[in-house]
Formats: structure tokens, sequence, C-alpha cells
């Protein structure tokens, strides 16, 4: 499960930012098309997060959809997948807007 490192590298990104000061909210978005289960994320949370700056602090996951602009017609739309064609013009090799963050949003501090 890479999630569980994921959420690891999660926790040691909060800790540096965080400068000593306890952790009580983390807002982290997620990307449709990143490859990554937000569940998972959530159910690794407390168990990562146990004996750190982050110990009992709030984790929100926020979903970024998959949006695609396909280069033949410069359209954009919402996609599920990597390989999913322009619903407009039907062309493949569709470029990708959003989807694939991962990232810390924000962090609340004590």
């Amino acid at each position: 499960m890479h999630e569980m490192s994921i959420t690891q590298s999660v926790v040691e990104i909060c800790e540096g930012h965080a400068a000593g000061r306890k952790v009580t909210d983390v807002v982290l978005e997620i990307g449709e098309l990143s490859g990554v289960v937000p569940e998972s994320i959530e159910f690794c949370f407390e168990a990562c997060s146990k004996g750190t700056l982050l110990d009992g602090a709030r984790l929100k996951v926020e979903l970024v959809p998959g949006v695609g602009s396909c280069p033949a017609c410069r359209g954009e739309f919402p996609i599920g997948s990597l390989f999913d064609p322009c619903p407009g013009c039907g062309a493949f090799g569709v470029e990708i807007v959003s989807g694939e963050e991962l990232r810390v949003k924000e962090l609340e501090l004590e």
C-alpha cells in the first residue's frame, strides 16, 4: 500500500512547516487522476501522525476533479481517466489540466 508511505511523507511535510507548533487541522488536496486512494490516506493518517506534532489533528481531504484539454479543438472537459478521448471532436492525446494533484493545501496550528 503506497498510501502509507505517502501519508508518512505528508506528516513529515506538515511537521516541517509547523516549526515545532502543534498541528490541529490538515487540508489535503487529492486529484482524481493521481492514483491515490483518499480513503486509504484517511485510514493511514491516524497511525502515521501518532506521537508527532499532528497527533490528534483532523484531516480534511478535498478531491480535485480531472479536467482535460484537447490538443485538436482546444476544448476543456471533465475526464475520469488518462485515456478518455475528447467528447467534442473524439481526438485522443488529451492533456491533463487538473486532477493529478497531491498537496497539503492548509495547516492550522495552535
